[in-house]
Parts: C-alpha cells; structure tokens; sequence
C-alpha cells in the first residue's frame, strides 16, 4: 500500500458529506468546518474561492477542481467582496452568522442545497470527515489549497459523480464516496507531476525502480522483520548500494523510514479500530507491546493508549 492507496485507509470517503450546492447571485458562503480535506468542482457558472489571510482569491470555472485543505477557513462566493451569508460549521451545520439554523429553508432535495433551485451556478462539494497519519504523511505537503484547470485525466469524473450525487439509490453512498476517492487521487497525482512540483521526497522516490521497489515492499509488509540487507536481496541490488541511493532519494535511511511508516499505520489502526495495542503491535512488526510502546511514545510523544483516547500529537 502506497501512500495514494492509503488515502482509502487514511481520510476515507465513507459517509462523506457530499453534495451539490446550487447558487443564484449574490451568495457566498464561509466555511468553518475545520475538515482536513474538501474538493470542489463547478458544473455550472463561476465561483471564487477566498482564502484566509492574504492569499489572493481563485476563480473556478466549469470543469475547474479545487482541493482545500484544512483546518482554515475559507469563502466560497459569486464574488470576492460578497459578504457571506451563511456558516458551515464542523459536522455540516449550516447556520446564518448569528447562529440561526439553515439546514431546512436551503434543503433542495437529496444531497442539493442551496438559495435557489435554478440557480445559475452549481457547485459538487465534498468533505473529508476522517483524518488519518499515514494520508498526513501526503496531504501535508499539500499547500492549503490547489485549483486544477479542466481538461485534465478527471475530466468525466465531475460529471459522473454530479449525474450520480442527486439519486436515492441502495448503495448509493458507496458509489459516490468510491467516486469522490477517485477524483481525489486523480487530483493528487495530476498535482504532484506538474513541473516543479514539491512532491514528499519518498513521493517523488517511487518512480526510482529500486527504491520505489523498497518502499512498496516496506508498506506492504510493516509487519515482515525487514533488514537492510533482506529489503537489498528483494531488489537485487547490494545493502550498501540500497542504503546509500535510499537515503540520497527518500532523505532516510529505509529502517528509519520504516519506522516512521509502521508508527504511522499503528497510529491509524489505534483511532479506527478497536484492535487492542499488543494486536496493533503485531500487526505493524513488533513482537512485544511493551517494545511498541516504546518506540510510540519516543516518536509520536504520547502512549498509544493516550493516543487512542484522543491525545494529540505534539
């Protein structure tokens, strides 16, 4: 399991708060919902997106795809100075600024909100409830937002997923949360091989056929006794020749990369599972709980109990 694979595993989109938000001049909306990830696609009209701070706003047409990441605020309106008229707050309340509720007067339909049924700008939206470590290890290199232009690989992506977002169908939130998994590694990877991106070095590393040979092998298996030399035999080059083009691409040497990879895994097993901490031990290659917490608490700052119970990481 790569890192883009583990985005299925990290930030899931199962019962994602997906809709899509239809919009007649002047609106804006701020959104306030502190989720680590939103995408967003016009299908229709024109939206801006106003950053906080000093970030200058984006404009998004037809086809255009935007990751915003969180936890920041941001505005999504028809114009850059329209003042906003409603909240979207964590969990997916939607009030007014002073607190009133919207959620009913704006409800047009099954997953369609908005101020106007015809309104002329349509928007997909949708969010990332769940945060994860081993997706963090790619999502933060992400800057807090990006804006990919139409006409990319995703192009019928969008168009699917607003064909599909407005049915009441058995099974219908799977068909749309595997749909908006797959506009979001699109994105990702279409982000990451611009020119001159600031891919994670180990990101970048994967195209390397030894390395990106290693580093999936270490992912796939966390749980294997893994050895410098072992990991060179699997790839056919010699230990010192692994360890140095390893360390030179990735920026670690493979067991200190190894580490961080199965304390990210462990991490993410402990907040959504309830496999107790000896179990996520083994899982992730440690053959005594004690030694894996340990090793947990000296990277990540806290016991794994504590980090299950909601302790964060410093």
């Amino acid at each position: 399991m790569d890192a883009l694979a583990g985005l299925l595993d990290g930030p899931r989109a199962r019962g994602a708060f997906l809709l899509r938000m239809v919009m007649e001049p002047p609106w804006s909306v701020r959104i306030e919902d502190r989720a680590p990830l939103c995408l967003m696609s016009v299908t229709a009209g024109e939206a801006w997106i106003v950053p906080a701070g000093s970030t200058e706003p984006v404009l998004l047409r037809p086809g255009d795809l935007a990751v915003a990441r969180g936890p920041e605020p941001y505005t999504v309106a028809d114009q850059p100075e329209t003042e906003p008229q409603a909240r979207i707050g964590p969990g997916g309340t939607c009030t007014t600024l002073r607190g009133e509720p919207l959620a009913q007067s704006m409800n047009l339909g099954v997953r369609t909100w908005g101020n106007a049924p015809d309104g002329s700008t349509a928007v997909l939206v949708g969010t990332y409830l769940l945060d994860g470590e081993i997706s963090g290890r790619l999502l933060d290199a992400l800057p807090p937002l990006i804006v990919l232009p139409s006409g990319g690989r995703a192009g019928a992506l969008p168009a699917l997923l607003d064909d599909e977002i407005a049915r009441d169908e058995p099974g219908q939130s799977v068909v749309l949360d595997r749909l908006l998994d797959l506009l979001l590694i699109d994105a990702l990877r279409t982000w990451f091989s611009r020119p001159g991106a600031e891919a994670p070095a180990w990101y970048r590393a994967m195209g390397d056929p030894v390395v990106g040979q290693a580093l999936r092998l270490l992912q796939n298996e966390p749980a294997h006794p893994w050895t410098v030399a072992a990991l060179a035999g699997r790839t056919g080059v010699s230990r010192a020749g692994l360890a140095r083009r390893f360390t030179e691409l990735v920026g670690e040497p493979p067991m200190a990369y190894l580490t961080g990879w199965r304390l990210a895994v462990a991490a993410d097993l402990l907040r959504e599972t309830d496999a107790t901490v000896e179990a996520v031990a083994r899982q992730v290659g440690y053959s005594q709980a004690f030694a894996f917490s340990t090793a947990f608490k000296r990277v990540r700052g806290v016991s794994p109990q504590e980090y299950r119970k909601g302790g964060s990481l410093p």
